[in-house]
């Protein structure tokens, strides 16, 4: 597949992480508080599902692994709004067996090697590490933000979510500079300020 096309579906799901972020903020500025509306778990599993792909098909560990940690996150959050069974039931099965059939595609026969992901040439070892811990934090958000969710049972965006985002995004931003990468820099430059909102927003609405 040619560079052009592998672009076109990260510049996607990034426009898609950026509007789903910008609905947020839109509707938590009206009420003047942090809110959760569902087309924003929505909107972020299919995102998440491109840039899987597109991490996938840049050989981009870090991408693979951030995306792959916060996929079925984002499903439990459509559950806890009970808007997963509104949904048709075979995109239910797609969304699940997905993972499952990529993960088969991709060490079928062993055709797929595990080396060029963690030993890529354009990407150095120490690049790699920057990369994945930085997705690591930004991945570890949506689980800080689960389990507070599995404690209060409905879906909320809490602080603490805002603040692992922003140190999260900001590690990604270095990793996107030196890996010269426009998708991740153009999506988390956006971000950023979307989560430096929310941040005083949160802490307005506990002072």
């Amino acid at each position: 597949m040619s560079s052009w096309y592998v672009y076109a579906i990260g510049f996607t799901a990034q426009l898609l992480f950026s509007a789903r972020l910008v609905m947020q903020w839109i509707a938590s500025e009206k009420e003047k508080k942090v809110l959760t509306p569902t087309n924003f778990w929505k909107v972020s599993l299919f995102a998440s599902f491109l840039l899987f792909v597109y991490g996938y098909l840049r050989d981009d560990f870090s991408i693979m692994l951030g995306q792959a940690l916060t996929y079925f996150i984002y499903i439990r959050n459509i559950q806890l709004q009970g808007e997963w069974k509104k949904l048709s039931k075979g995109l239910r099965v797609f969304v699940y067996v997905f993972p499952v059939l990529l993960f088969i595609y991709s060490y079928n026969n062993n055709t797929y090697d595990i080396q060029k992901l963690l030993f890529n040439e354009a990407i150095p070892l120490w690049l790699v590490y920057l990369g994945s811990g930085a997705q690591v934090i930004f991945t570890f958000r949506f689980i800080y933000q689960w389990i507070y969710s599995e404690k209060m049972q409905e879906s909320i965006l809490p602080l603490g979510f805002w603040i692992l985002s922003l140190t999260g995004a900001s590690l990604i931003l270095i990793y996107a500079v030196i890996r010269r990468d426009p998708v991740l820099l153009i999506g988390h430059l956006m971000g950023s300020i979307i989560y430096l909102r929310n941040i005083i927003l949160s802490r307005k609405e506990y002072a």
